[in-house]
């Protein structure tokens, strides 16, 4: 489980193919390497991956092919800039909302506007995606825990403050670049409990 408060920027330094799967090797400096675990996950740009190898301000990670299809992991390239976040502790402050680093849906952004103090960027999203996505809520973009200033049938926005944006990859990007994004997960349970409620209560599916 993550926060969505990113901990570094990370800089891909090798991709290896291997069959159908890649190992990105990842450097690090404001991440502990010493303090990391063989296995242990750490968000990549929102992916949750898991730690194969570490040591000298590095890690490796391997995604596979069902990573690569349906995020942007496989468009990470040598000197590609990744949000990074190790797994919350127990006991740890949750300064974000809750994000599992499984990644719903990959999604564009179709405009931005530089607002003084904030940068106002526009996504466009599936549908499958938006039907979650409220404003004033909750949603993980490339991993950033970020609130959602407007939505409407094709996407939605958000305002990055200037925290953000030094601290960040989002406000690098141009308009057309593809993220990865991943709903506030309160939602999908909340459908699925009435789903299931309104199917028991008609009848359908006993």
């Amino acid at each position: 489980m993550f926060t969505g408060l990113i901990e570094d920027i990370g800089t891909i330094a090798r991709v290896d193919r291997r069959g159908d799967s890649v190992v990105l090797s990842i450097q690090t400096e404001k991440i502990d390497v010493a303090d990391l675990e063989l296995g242990e996950s750490i968000a990549v740009n929102g992916v949750c991956l898991t730690v194969t190898e570490f040591g000298a301000g590095r890690f490796e990670v391997l995604a596979g092919a069902e990573t690569l299809r349906l995020t942007t992991t496989g468009d990470l390239r040598v000197q590609s800039k990744v949000n990074l976040e190790r797994a919350m502790r127990a006991g740890d402050r949750f300064g974000g909302h809750m994000v599992a680093g499984h990644v719903d849906a990959v999604g564009d952004i179709v405009s931005r506007r530089d607002l003084g103090a904030n940068i106002d960027i526009q996504f466009r999203a599936p549908q499958e995606c938006l039907r979650y996505v409220i404003h004033k809520g909750s949603i993980a973009i490339d991993g950033i825990s970020l609130t959602v200033n407007r939505v409407d049938g094709r996407g939605f926005a958000v305002a990055l403050i200037p925290h953000t944006v030094d601290w960040t990859t989002l406000a690098k990007k141009n308009v057309g670049e593809r993220v990865n994004l991943e709903v506030d997960m309160v939602g999908k349970y909340v459908e699925k409990l009435v789903g299931g409620y309104a199917a028991g209560k008609t009848g359908v599916g006993s």
